[in-house]
């Protein structure tokens, strides 16, 4: 009786290390994408025609209610990619998260990073959930250089209180 418990034990420890080892290996996609339906925030969007739910990966935006940051920073989205727009996904380790929204660093047809152009333009920070990690460095370095140069929501006090601290409620609303 014991004997089945130990091989059910070594299989299920088997699939986790087979799928831990694919999600490691495993080279992005590229070929997913969508046309964009609606811009939600300043770090997620909807797609046409099923409504899926896309959450940009490894920055964060002011929220909708602190405002006029978050919807500028909503409005900042919808500027680079309006509805109508098609965008294609890069996913990373975890595809997903647990609201069931696509994880993704999105990129218009002429090969710009989405979610760095956020970045470069000063209006969202880092936000890092490993192991989606890969594009880190880059993002950054992105909002570094808004951040030094005042631009976007740089040049307020939009991130006195960041999105995160926000959320938490560690910081006034």
């Amino acid at each position: 009786m014991h004997w089945r418990a130990a091989e059910r034990r070594l299989g299920l420890l088997a699939l986790i290390v087979a799928a831990a080892c694919a999600a490691e290996t495993a080279p992005p996609t590229g070929e997913a994408g969508c046309t964009v339906s609606s811009v939600g925030d300043g770090d997620s969007f909807r797609c046409a025609p099923d409504g899926a739910r896309v959450r940009l990966l490894l920055i964060d935006a002011p929220e909708l209610d602190q405002p006029p940051f978050g919807a500028r920073a909503r409005d900042a989205l919808a500027e680079i990619m309006p509805p109508g727009t098609w965008v294609r996904f890069e996913s990373d380790v975890r595809p997903t998260d647990d609201f069931g929204r696509t994880l993704a660093y999105v990129y218009l047809e002429d090969g710009r990073m989405v979610n760095e152009e956020l970045a470069r333009s000063g209006m969202v920070v880092p936000l890092v959930y490993p192991p989606n990690v890969r594009y880190v460095d880059r993002i950054r370095a992105a909002v570094e250089a808004a951040r030094s140069a005042g631009r976007g929501l740089w040049a307020t006090n939009a991130f006195d209180c960041l999105p995160v601290d926000f959320r938490a409620g560690r910081c006034g609303r």
